[in-house]
Formats: C-alpha cells, sequence, structure tokens
C-alpha cells in the first residue's frame, strides 16, 4: 500500500479486538450524500457523524439572542441606575427546512448526531445558558425523530474546580438529564478530553458566549499547574446529576501527551464508547505517515480489551469538504484517468501522507499489532466481564449438571488440587502417619464431590505415588449421587465407595456390618473438599468441613488446610448503573455480595505504600480447627452453655460463633476519585509440605498481585463486590476505612460492611470527609 502500512492482519486477526473507525468533520454544515458517504466507507471508515442543524440556525439564534442582550442593556441604561424590568428570555421557534439537512431515510440511523458545538450550557449568563439548553433540546428532539440512535455532545469548555465552573457543571449535568428524557431512544455521549492538555483545547470559531461579551475557559491550571483530574471530576458531576443512566456513555479525546497512569486507569473504568483522535495526537513517521507513539498504542491495546470495546473517532483529519465535494460530481470516463505508470509515481509522490485514508491505514495496522486474545478470553473471561451473578446456595440449593460443567471446565485448579493430594500421599510414610484402614491404604473422603472430578483426581494421584487408596465420595444432591453411581459402574469400581447424605451427617467410613446392624464406622486420613467461594468462606466452606471433623482422624489432614479473605476498594461505574437498574425490582441489590468478573475498574488504593498495601486480607480460616473448639462448639448446639456469648446473633446458641470475623482496614488514596464498593478476593494453602525437602506449598490464588504465580489461569472463581449503595467520593490524600463483619445466628451467615473517608488537615489531624451506610446481606445470608 502507499500508505506503508499492510491490510492484512494475518491468519490470527479475528481472534483480536477490532477496530470500528468513524470520521467527524466540525466544520460540516449538512450530511453526507450517498456518494460522499461511500468514499467515507471506501476509504475504511464504518460510520460518521452529521450535524443536526446548520449555519442558517445559528445565524439566527445568534441574531436572536445578541438582539435580547443589546434589549436588556438598552433597558437598564434607561432607567439610570435604578431597578430595571428585564425582558424574558426568548423562546427559540421551532426548526424550519432551511434550519437543517437531516431528515428521516433508509440511512439516518447509521449516522452518529452532532449537537452545536457552539452553544455552552456552562454559561454564568442565564440567558446563553438558557438558549444553550433550548438548542440543545430543540435538536435532540428532531434527532430522535428522524432515527438518529446516538448523539454526541460537547462536554464542558470548563471544570468545576475553580473560576465558578461548580455552577456550569451543574448546569450542564441539569440540562443533559432533560434532554435524555426528551430523546428517550438515544444513547448520548459527552465529549471530554482525558484532561486540559494546554494549546489543544477544543476548537470552535463561534460560540455562543461569545455574543454575550463573555470570554471561555478553557484550561484548568494554576501557574504552571495542570490539573488533570478536573476533567473527570466534571464527567462524575454529570453523570451523577443524571443518575448513572445506562444510555450515557463518553467520547474520550485522546491528548497528544497521555497522563499519568493514574488518570489512564480512572477513565479505563468508565463507560467508554468513542476515544477521539485529532490530528495533533498522532506523530510523523520516519516515512512520513501518520503513527501514534508507544505509550498511545499500550493504551489503545488495553482500552480494547473491554467487552465493550470502544469505537475510534477520527476527527478534522479529513478528507475535506472540498475533495467530497468533487467526489459527488459524475463524469465520462477520460483518457487521464488512466495515467501511465510515470504520471501515476508522480501523481502518489504528490498526496499528503496525512490523508484520511492514510490515518484509517494505520489504525487498521495497529489493530493488527494486538496480541491475540487468548482460549480462555474468547471462552469465558469477555464474555463474563462485569456481569452479576448471585452467589451460590450451596447447602440449601441442588445444583444443576450445568453448574457442575462450568466448574469442571477449569484445569488450573484440579491440577492443583491432585498435585495437593500427591504431595500428601508422598510425606504418608516419611512422616510416620497411620492409616485408618487395616490394609496400609491410605483413607481420603471427598467432601461434596458433586459430579466426581476431585474423586478421580484423588486416583491419580494414587497412581502417581503408588499409595494405595480407599476413596469416599460424599454428595447431598441425589441428582449427582446418580451420575457418580454411574461413574463409579463405568469408571472407578471398586476403588471408590459412594455415600449420598449432608457431609455434616456422615458418620464415617462403613467398617463392618450395615448401616441398619451393628455398623461400625471409621475414620478419614484425607478430608478433600472444593467449597471455597469467591471470598473463600462466602460459600460455608468453614460452616461445612466443621461439620464433617468428626469423621477426620486425629492424625488427619484436611485440603484445603486454610484460606484467607483479602479485600480493596473500586471504582466500578458500570456495575453500579447496572445496580440501579435493579434496585426497584430487587430491593436487596446493594445488600447483595456479588460474584462477577471485575474488569472495567478502577483501585483506589495506591500501590506500594509501607504498611497499607493496595489489597489487604480481612481473615484466615484453618481446618482442621481445635479439638477444644470442637467441643465448645457441640456443647453450645447441645445447650451445655446457656445463653452464647461473644458474637452470638438475636439469642442464638452461639455454636458457630468461633467462625465469626472482624477486620478494620486503612487503605491509603494518592489521588482524588469514588469508591462503589469493595471488590473481594482469596488465597487458599491446599497442601504445605512438612519434610524439609525444598518442595513449596500448593496453592491456589484469585489475589491480583499472586494469581499468576500460584494458580495461572485458574478461572473458576471470580472476585467478589461488596457494593454500597450511594457512591462515596474522596479528595486526594485520603485514608479509606473499612470494616467488615462475618456474621452468623447459627442459622445463616451473611456480612455487614462500611467505608469510611478521612483526609488529613494538618500532620497530626484528620477529618471525616465521608462515609457509607451500614450494608447487610442479612436478608439473603447463605443458609447453612
Amino acid at each position: 500500500m502507499s500508505d506503508g502500512f499492510s491490510e492484512d492482519g494475518g491468519e490470527n486477526n479475528s481472534l483480536r479486538p477490532i477496530f470500528h473507525i468513524g470520521q467527524h468533520d466540525s466544520s460540516r454544515q449538512e450530511p453526507l450524500t450517498d456518494m460522499q458517504y461511500g468514499q467515507i466507507l471506501n476509504a475504511g471508515a464504518t460510520f460518521v457523524t452529521t450535524p443536526v442543524t446548520n449555519n442558517q440556525f445559528r445565524s439566527r439564534i445568534f441574531d436572536l439572542v445578541t438582539s435580547h442582550l443589546a434589549q436588556i442593556t438598552k433597558q437598564r441604561d434607561s432607567q439610570n441606575g435604578g431597578h430595571a424590568e428585564l425582558p424574558v428570555d426568548p423562546i427559540i421557534p421551532p426548526l424550519t427546512p432551511k434550519d437543517t439537512a437531516l431528515f428521516p431515510s433508509l440511512v439516518v440511523n447509521t449516522y452518529i448526531a452532532y449537537i452545536s458545538p457552539w452553544i455552552d450550557l456552562c454559561s454564568s449568563n442565564p440567558t446563553v445558558a438558557n438558549i444553550s439548553r433550548q438548542v440543545l433540546n430543540l435538536e435532540v428532539a428532531y434527532a430522535n425523530f428522524c432515527g438518529v440512535r446516538s448523539i454526541v455532545v460537547p462536554g464542558p469548555r470548563r471544570d468545576g474546580s475553580r473560576n465558578g465552573g461548580n455552577q456550569g457543571i451543574s448546569q450542564y449535568g441539569r440540562a443533559l438529564q432533560e434532554a435524555m428524557a426528551i430523546g428517550s431512544r438515544l444513547s448520548f455521549l459527552v465529549h471530554v478530553p482525558m484532561y486540559r492538555e494546554p494549546g489543544l483545547e477544543e476548537k470552535s470559531t463561534e460560540i455562543l458566549s461569545h455574543s454575550a461579551g463573555t470570554s471561555d475557559v478553557s484550561a484548568e491550571k494554576t501557574g504552571d499547574h495542570i490539573d488533570v483530574y478536573s476533567t473527570w471530576d466534571s464527567w462524575h458531576a454529570i453523570r451523577t446529576i443524571c443518575q448513572y443512566d445506562p444510555r450515557l456513555f463518553v467520547a474520550l479525546r485522546i491528548p497528544r501527551v497521555l497522563p499519568e497512569r493514574e488518570v489512564q486507569e480512572k477513565w479505563f473504568a468508565e463507560p467508554l464508547h468513542y476515544l477521539t483522535l485529532g490530528p495533533e495526537t498522532f506523530q510523523k513517521n520516519k516515512a512520513g505517515h501518520p503513527a501514534l507513539p508507544r505509550s498511545h498504542q499500550e493504551l489503545f491495546f488495553s482500552y480494547m480489551r473491554l467487552k465493550n470495546a470502544p469505537w475510534l473517532l477520527l476527527c478534522d483529519v479529513g478528507p475535506d469538504p472540498a475533495t467530497l465535494a468533487a467526489g459527488t460530481q459524475l463524469r465520462v470516463t477520460q483518457s487521464t484517468d488512466f495515467p501511465s505508470l510515470q504520471d501515476a509515481a508522480t501523481q502518489a509522490a504528490k498526496t499528503p501522507s496525512s490523508s484520511f485514508r492514510s490515518y484509517v491505514a494505520y489504525l487498521k495496522w495497529l489493530e493488527a499489532q494486538q496480541t491475540p486474545l487468548s482460549h480462555i478470553e474468547r471462552t469465558t473471561l469477555s464474555s463474563f466481564q462485569d456481569w452479576l451473578q448471585s452467589p451460590l446456595q450451596p447447602l440449601s440449593d441442588n445444583l444443576e449438571s450445568a453448574t457442575y460443567e462450568v466448574f469442571e471446565g477449569d484445569p488450573v485448579k484440579y491440577d492443583q488440587y491432585e498435585n495437593a493430594i500427591v504431595e500428601a500421599l508422598s510425606e504418608w510414610k516419611g512422616l510416620g502417619r497411620p492409616y485408618s484402614s487395616n490394609n496400609d491404604s491410605v483413607v481420603i473422603a471427598v467432601a461434596g464431590s458433586g459430579r466426581g472430578p476431585l474423586v478421580t483426581r484423588a486416583l491419580k494421584a494414587s497412581e502417581k505415588t503408588g499409595v494405595a487408596v480407599q476413596v469416599w465420595a460424599v454428595e447431598k444432591n441425589p441428582n449427582a449421587y446418580v451420575f457418580l453411581l454411574h461413574q463409579k459402574e463405568m469408571i472407578w469400581g471398586d476403588k471408590v465407595t459412594v455415600v449420598k447424605t449432608d457431609m455434616r451427617s456422615w458418620k464415617g467410613p462403613l467398617v463392618s456390618g450395615t448401616p441398619e446392624d451393628n455398623p461400625v464406622y471409621g475414620k478419614v486420613d484425607i478430608l478433600v473438599s472444593e467449597l471455597l467461594g469467591s471470598f473463600g468462606d462466602n460459600e460455608l466452606s468453614p460452616e461445612c468441613l466443621d461439620g464433617v471433623q468428626h469423621v477426620l482422624a486425629p492424625h488427619g489432614i484436611s485440603i484445603p488446610e486454610s484460606y484467607t479473605a483479602h479485600m480493596t476498594p473500586i471504582a466500578t461505574p458500570r456495575i453500579h448503573a447496572d445496580l440501579l437498574g435493579r434496585a426497584p425490582t430487587d430491593p436487596n441489590a446493594f445488600e447483595t455480595p456479588w460474584v462477577v468478573h471485575l474488569f472495567a475498574t478502577d483501585f483506589a488504593a495506591a500501590k506500594g505504600v509501607p504498611g497499607h498495601p493496595r489489597f489487604q486480607q480481612a481473615w484466615e480460616f484453618q481446618h482442621p480447627i481445635p479439638e477444644a473448639t470442637l467441643k465448645a462448639m457441640e456443647a453450645r448446639r447441645s445447650g451445655g452453655v446457656m445463653g452464647g456469648g461473644g458474637g452470638s446473633m438475636a439469642g442464638a446458641a452461639g455454636a458457630n460463633d468461633h467462625n465469626s470475623r472482624f477486620c478494620h482496614l486503612t487503605f491509603v488514596c494518592r489521588t482524588r476519585g469514588v469508591i462503589h464498593g469493595l471488590a473481594g478476593y482469596f488465597e487458599s494453602v491446599l497442601y504445605a509440605p512438612r519434610l524439609d525437602n525444598g518442595r513449596e506449598k500448593v496453592e491456589i490464588s484469585t489475589h491480583p498481585d499472586f494469581i499468576d504465580k500460584k494458580s495461572k489461569d485458574m478461572v473458576s472463581w471470580f472476585p467478589i463486590f461488596f457494593p454500597i449503595k450511594q457512591p462515596l467520593y474522596y479528595p486526594a490524600d485520603t485514608e479509606l476505612e473499612v470494616t467488615m463483619w462475618r456474621q452468623t445466628d447459627d442459622t445463616k451467615v451473611w456480612y455487614e460492611w462500611l467505608v469510611e473517608a478521612y483526609t488529613w488537615v494538618s500532620e497530626t489531624e484528620r477529618i471525616k470527609v465521608g462515609a457509607s451506610e451500614l450494608c447487610s446481606s442479612r436478608k439473603i445470608g447463605c443458609l447453612m
């Protein structure tokens, strides 16, 4: 290609995120003709923008405003300083055919409408702000009538941090909320820069404010300081006023110089629909063609991993109106249309390398440079991004086969479990552990066998180590029990005994007799379970393993041996908007700990703060529990201890109090932002070798900092999300205090959580600047 980039993305191109490229011309006055539209599409674009109104309408509005302001000035002068009765703001007349070239048609729904950039919804002049709001409503209503699906609204030209901007941002948000009610079928995109980059402010030849004699404030800075968060602040204020409407998106203007990574990550969490690029964003490569710096390329590669990847909008990079206008003229083919090779080469040399086609060619080339989506991303992770799933009730509900099948599709988890059993069996003789059986075989019980994947792995571990085993598969689900019997008949044979019962009611391996006639029960050497939840303990693994511990021999071990819960505060606007939509029909939406593959998120806590890491441990559980704890639990359950105590709730006996937990954690936030809840993870030690043979612990983890080291590509567990009802905004240098309880009343387990924000006002004093409500999942607690 003459542009210097190959359009061939390679055989794996289909496995990469696709770039949808659009074209916007700020000087365009009317929709493109069919032929002009075809030219843009042939150049590689897939969509274009169109203005709703034209210069005729703009002139009419400017004349109206100028006349009205002159009348105000005249009346004030006539009063000689007295009280003047000012005229009421004018009402804009309806549109006429002369004011617009946009009409309903077969292709109108392929256009992206662009609101007139000369309005100023943030103006401090009430007349200008009012007229701007009327223009916005009029254009939105007409675009909605014509069948347009999406509309771009130019963002505020100044932010709320100084120069009276707070009032203006509120005006903007309120006007946008009203317009969204009018354009009931439209998606709205607020066009804002990533930050106010000096010298690259949005250009507009005539801003309505100029008619009022006011000046436009474009950059938020004090001296040489640039506030890279002020634009995000404005966006946050606007979408908060609009109540996180799911039809409200961001069209983010990419700057020439990217800001710090924290700013990029903050925007990554927002509902991005467009990334817009002007000619100033590009550089020229050695061949003179447009290109993006490496930092911009990495930004694009990151943003394009979103399930709903943003589209790319090229702004004011051509083709120019004259070129498009010339393309509409049909003429007879002439000999000059077929130049000689020499003439063609000369013509190509004169063609500017910054043509629209060259920008598109570069972006298509960049599309092919992305790392292909992995198998896990394509089959699982992408489709589950930020999708809320209700937590399981494993003790009260019987899972379906499809649910088990999803769990079994993760080989990493089962490989680690098999490795843990291998380590335990390998050390059995070396540690001098006795056998609970009479034939020198290790008795293994899989508690909660499901469809039997851990049973199969236990048998494989026996084959690898040469250690004989007896395996008992314990399962309460009557449907899964049938499948286990089938597995025993077809695959496992006499190596496995299947038992249908709640693990807490199981009396242990039957040594002699029958359950009805003189039964004698033995003990278990290794107790294996996969009861862990997204927060480690949220699916009642502690309660289940406590309940089955009575069958574990004194020398016996539990796999897993321990697990820890970890958390961090996060911003996740998309999930918060989802919960707002659920709340009218689900009153517990904001008090449910949701299982979710968190992706479009922004971590509030800073990295590398001594003593206050970004992810902090909440609590830990270990198995088996001490025998004294087990006896105390049984005594309370049987009434041997009156009234309970400690954490017992609602007059419960307190038999499960030893499994209640509490934590208070402090997270340090370097920059200002907002949080919508807490992200929870877990780590588990399946087996820690006892012999000094240099072998490492066998672990699994969902902790973002350690998952790749301990259980890379494991997808059995997504993080857990604890939402808060009202987003909590915090300033820079804030400490977020998170308090959480794991509560129980002997019938169920639930969580309660609270977030408070404190900021330092001096070296020795800090003040509280905000707090969430106390949230509780008691109403939908996990039943025991």
